[in-house]
Protein backbone atom coordinates (compact mmCIF):
# COMPACT_ATOMS: atom_id res chain seq x y z
CA UNK A 1 0.00 0.00 0.00
CA UNK A 2 1.65 3.26 -1.08
CA UNK A 3 1.35 6.10 1.86
CA UNK A 4 2.14 9.07 1.40
CA UNK A 5 3.35 11.07 4.77
CA UNK A 6 2.53 14.95 4.51
CA UNK A 7 4.05 17.80 6.43
CA UNK A 8 5.23 21.50 6.47
CA UNK A 9 7.35 23.91 7.76
CA UNK A 10 6.69 27.63 8.81
CA UNK A 11 3.76 28.50 9.96
CA UNK A 12 4.83 30.76 12.89
CA UNK A 13 7.35 33.33 10.99
CA UNK A 14 6.69 36.35 10.06
CA UNK A 15 7.77 36.45 6.98
CA UNK A 16 8.06 34.03 3.91
CA UNK A 17 5.98 31.34 2.65
CA UNK A 18 4.81 28.20 4.53
CA UNK A 19 6.23 25.40 2.55
CA UNK A 20 4.90 21.47 2.69
CA UNK A 21 6.25 18.64 1.39
CA UNK A 22 4.72 14.90 0.43
CA UNK A 23 6.54 11.99 1.06
CA UNK A 24 6.06 8.06 -0.23
CA UNK A 25 8.88 6.32 0.92
CA UNK A 26 9.87 2.71 -0.60
CA UNK A 27 9.29 0.23 1.79
CA UNK A 28 12.43 -1.72 0.51
CA UNK A 29 14.94 1.15 1.97
CA UNK A 30 15.48 1.73 5.17
CA UNK A 31 16.75 5.40 5.62
CA UNK A 32 17.98 5.76 9.57
CA UNK A 33 17.43 9.15 11.57
CA UNK A 34 14.01 10.23 10.43
CA UNK A 35 12.72 12.05 12.80
CA UNK A 36 10.69 15.66 13.53
CA UNK A 37 13.06 17.98 11.60
CA UNK A 38 13.22 20.70 14.17
CA UNK A 39 14.83 18.28 16.73
CA UNK A 40 17.91 17.81 14.13
CA UNK A 41 20.56 19.94 13.39
CA UNK A 42 20.51 22.04 10.17
CA UNK A 43 23.56 19.51 8.82
CA UNK A 44 21.73 16.20 9.71
CA UNK A 45 18.67 17.44 8.10
CA UNK A 46 20.44 18.52 4.37
CA UNK A 47 22.17 15.62 4.42
CA UNK A 48 19.07 13.45 5.07
CA UNK A 49 16.87 15.68 2.69
CA UNK A 50 19.58 14.15 -0.23
CA UNK A 51 18.68 10.56 1.26
CA UNK A 52 15.05 11.19 1.13
CA UNK A 53 14.86 12.59 -2.44
CA UNK A 54 17.23 9.63 -3.82
CA UNK A 55 15.54 7.01 -2.45
CA UNK A 56 11.81 7.82 -1.49
CA UNK A 57 9.38 6.04 -4.32
CA UNK A 58 7.73 9.82 -5.08
CA UNK A 59 8.21 13.48 -3.15
CA UNK A 60 7.27 16.71 -4.05
CA UNK A 61 7.07 20.44 -2.31
CA UNK A 62 4.98 23.26 -2.68
CA UNK A 63 3.96 26.15 -0.84
CA UNK A 64 1.55 29.13 0.12
CA UNK A 65 3.11 32.28 -0.17
CA UNK A 66 2.80 35.42 2.40
CA UNK A 67 -0.04 37.11 0.11
CA UNK A 68 -1.56 33.51 -0.05
CA UNK A 69 -1.10 33.50 3.96
CA UNK A 70 -2.71 37.16 3.86
CA UNK A 71 -5.66 36.85 1.71
CA UNK A 72 -6.24 33.15 3.63
CA UNK A 73 -5.26 33.18 6.98
CA UNK A 74 -2.25 30.67 7.61
CA UNK A 75 -4.53 27.48 8.56
CA UNK A 76 -6.28 27.42 5.07
CA UNK A 77 -2.85 28.88 3.36
CA UNK A 78 -1.10 25.69 5.14
CA UNK A 79 -4.02 22.92 4.04
CA UNK A 80 -3.72 24.53 0.48
CA UNK A 81 0.10 24.04 0.57
CA UNK A 82 0.45 20.76 1.67
CA UNK A 83 -2.37 20.03 -1.28
CA UNK A 84 -0.38 21.36 -3.61
CA UNK A 85 2.23 18.83 -2.87
CA UNK A 86 0.08 16.18 -2.38
CA UNK A 87 -0.88 16.60 -5.67
CA UNK A 88 2.14 16.78 -7.25
CA UNK A 89 3.54 13.04 -6.67
CA UNK A 90 3.88 11.44 -9.62
CA UNK A 91 2.71 8.47 -7.80
CA UNK A 92 -0.93 8.29 -6.37
CA UNK A 93 -1.06 7.33 -2.85
CA UNK A 94 -3.92 5.15 -1.12
CA UNK A 95 -3.57 7.00 2.25
CA UNK A 96 -2.39 9.70 3.53
CA UNK A 97 -0.92 10.28 6.90
CA UNK A 98 -0.47 14.18 7.64
CA UNK A 99 0.84 15.71 11.09
CA UNK A 100 -1.54 17.58 13.03
CA UNK A 101 -4.92 17.65 13.65
CA UNK A 102 -6.47 17.96 10.45
CA UNK A 103 -6.00 16.79 6.79
CA UNK A 104 -6.23 19.20 3.33
CA UNK A 105 -9.31 18.94 1.80
CA UNK A 106 -9.26 17.06 -1.45
CA UNK A 107 -12.77 17.41 -2.93
CA UNK A 108 -12.85 17.93 -6.71
CA UNK A 109 -9.14 17.11 -6.79
CA UNK A 110 -9.40 13.72 -8.70
CA UNK A 111 -7.55 12.10 -5.52
CA UNK A 112 -9.35 9.55 -4.25
CA UNK A 113 -7.36 8.00 -0.83
CA UNK A 114 -8.06 8.01 2.59
CA UNK A 115 -6.34 9.96 5.31
CA UNK A 116 -5.50 10.53 9.13
CA UNK A 117 -3.75 13.15 10.86
CA UNK A 118 -1.55 12.16 13.72
CA UNK A 119 -0.41 14.90 16.24
CA UNK A 120 3.37 14.34 16.46
CA UNK A 121 3.32 12.26 13.39
CA UNK A 122 6.81 13.93 12.25
CA UNK A 123 8.51 12.41 14.96
CA UNK A 124 6.89 8.81 14.86
CA UNK A 125 5.98 8.38 11.37
CA UNK A 126 8.92 8.11 8.61
CA UNK A 127 7.36 9.54 6.22
CA UNK A 128 6.11 12.07 8.00
CA UNK A 129 9.58 12.70 9.53
CA UNK A 130 10.48 13.35 5.93
CA UNK A 131 8.54 15.25 4.69
CA UNK A 132 8.67 17.54 8.01
CA UNK A 133 12.59 17.67 6.73
CA UNK A 134 12.42 18.38 3.25
CA UNK A 135 9.89 21.30 4.12
CA UNK A 136 12.23 22.24 6.82
CA UNK A 137 15.78 22.16 4.12
CA UNK A 138 13.46 23.85 1.42
CA UNK A 139 11.55 26.68 2.95
CA UNK A 140 15.52 27.63 5.12
CA UNK A 141 17.25 27.37 1.92
CA UNK A 142 14.81 29.79 0.46
CA UNK A 143 15.29 32.33 3.19
CA UNK A 144 18.95 32.42 2.99
CA UNK A 145 18.60 33.47 -0.53
CA UNK A 146 16.67 35.76 0.19
CA UNK A 147 19.10 37.46 2.68
CA UNK A 148 20.58 38.85 -0.17
CA UNK A 149 17.76 40.66 -1.36
CA UNK A 150 17.08 41.75 1.75
CA UNK A 151 19.85 42.16 3.88
CA UNK A 152 18.82 44.20 6.43
CA UNK A 153 16.09 41.42 7.92
CA UNK A 154 19.46 38.97 8.52
CA UNK A 155 17.10 36.47 7.26
CA UNK A 156 19.99 33.59 6.53
CA UNK A 157 20.02 33.75 10.82
CA UNK A 158 16.10 33.75 11.95
CA UNK A 159 14.40 32.24 8.71
CA UNK A 160 12.07 34.67 9.31
CA UNK A 161 10.68 33.80 13.05
CA UNK A 162 9.61 36.20 15.52
CA UNK A 163 13.57 36.38 16.76
CA UNK A 164 14.19 39.80 18.81
CA UNK A 165 16.66 40.82 16.17
CA UNK A 166 13.96 40.02 13.45
CA UNK A 167 11.66 42.38 15.64
CA UNK A 168 14.23 45.03 15.66
CA UNK A 169 14.79 44.86 12.11
CA UNK A 170 10.90 45.46 11.62
CA UNK A 171 10.80 48.10 13.35
CA UNK A 172 13.52 50.16 11.98
CA UNK A 173 13.28 48.97 8.52
CA UNK A 174 9.20 48.62 8.17
CA UNK A 175 7.95 45.50 6.09
CA UNK A 176 8.95 44.28 2.77
CA UNK A 177 7.17 41.78 0.20
CA UNK A 178 8.29 38.97 2.02
CA UNK A 179 6.65 39.82 5.18
CA UNK A 180 2.71 38.80 6.39
CA UNK A 181 1.19 41.62 6.62
CA UNK A 182 -2.04 39.76 8.28
CA UNK A 183 0.29 38.46 11.40
CA UNK A 184 -0.21 41.43 13.93
CA UNK A 185 3.70 42.61 14.79
CA UNK A 186 3.83 43.23 10.95
CA UNK A 187 0.22 44.87 10.79
CA UNK A 188 1.22 46.98 13.42
CA UNK A 189 4.59 48.19 12.26
CA UNK A 190 3.01 48.64 9.10
CA UNK A 191 0.39 51.15 10.66
CA UNK A 192 3.06 52.85 12.67
CA UNK A 193 4.59 53.61 9.17
CA UNK A 194 1.55 54.66 7.82
CA UNK A 195 0.65 56.99 10.52
CA UNK A 196 3.98 58.71 10.58
CA UNK A 197 3.93 59.00 6.53
CA UNK A 198 0.93 60.59 7.24
CA UNK A 199 2.01 62.72 9.65
CA UNK A 200 4.41 63.68 8.14
CA UNK A 201 2.81 64.81 4.63
CA UNK A 202 0.70 66.66 7.03
CA UNK A 203 3.04 69.05 8.60
CA UNK A 204 4.90 69.64 5.25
Amino acid sequence: MLVAGIDEAGRGPLAGPVVAAAVVLDPSVRLTGLRDSKKLSAKRRTLLAIEIRKFALSYAIAWADPAEIDALNILRATMLAMRRATLGLHVRPVHLQIDGNRCPDFANTGLACSSEALVGGDDLVPAISAASILAKVTRDHFMTLQHEIYPQYNFASHKGYPTAEHRQALQRHGACPLHRVSFAPVRNVVIETKTRTNIAVATL
